[in-house]
């Protein structure tokens, strides 16, 4: 009677085994599609897609295969995988999108595909940030010339710091040249210069006590 248990049983494994996709199978496809993107094969992520491969297949840290390429500047690789619906948009662990990332990292040519592609601006980074914040700190003035010239893009969004995109690219700016034409930019798209940070300052008052005398010129205009 348990021999025949046992081999009832092992016929419904069987059974339901041929009724779905064999999991480690789907592991190992993942994790060639991810190893692929990394080594920016082409043709192999090509295949991988053809075959049915997940084309918004995440790593250990939820980093999805276009934020993957992404992060390595792998710009065909990009458009290969959103030209096959990658999601742009998609978070991982650390709250990366593609879209923010691409604009933090001054990647201007990415950040106009995802623009092109369903990039939202009510996704926001681990500081509650916007792609043009952190662009904005670093210095990325072809970014943030595409992003305030963006329509509806939200400008004046203020982080979790308590700082928006002006703010921030005076207060973690340096007043060089890249800084001033973004401090310009902003204005000229129509920046709220009176939004102060949590401790009532504005940008223009933090930029005279940097010194910063040609973008306390510009923003005093």
């Amino acid at each position: 009677m348990k021999i025949a248990f046992f081999l009832v049983a092992m016929w419904m494994f069987s059974c339901g085994a041929k009724d779905h996709p064999n999991s480690d199978e789907n592991d190992m496809r993942q994790d060639n599609i991810i190893n692929l993107v990394n080594n920016n094969d082409i043709a192999g992520v090509k295949g991988a897609l053809e075959r049915g491969t997940d084309v918004n297949t995440q790593d250990a840290n939820r980093r999805n295969l276009v934020l993957l390429a992404t992060i390595n500047k792998q710009e065909e690789m990009v458009a290969l995988l959103v030209d096959n619906g990658a999601d742009v948009n998609m978070q991982a662990n650390n709250q990366d999108s593609p879209f923010l990332y691409a604009g933090a990292s001054g990647q201007t040519e990415l950040v106009r595909l995802f623009l092109a592609n369903g990039a939202r601006f009510d996704v926001f980074n681990r500081y509650n940030g916007t792609a043009l914040i952190p662009a904005c700190e670093r210095g990325h003035v072809e970014t943030v010339r595409l992003l305030v010239n963006t329509e509806n893009y939200p400008i004046d969004h203020v982080n979790r710091l308590g700082w928006t995109a002006l703010m921030e690219a005076v207060v973690l700016g340096d007043g060089t040249q890249p800084f001033q034409e973004i401090v310009g930019l902003l204005k000229n798209a129509g920046a709220d210069l009176q939004i102060p940070d949590n401790g009532g300052v504005t940008a223009l008052e933090h930029a005279a006590k940097r010194g910063y005398t040609e973008i306390v010129e510009i923003l005093s205009k």
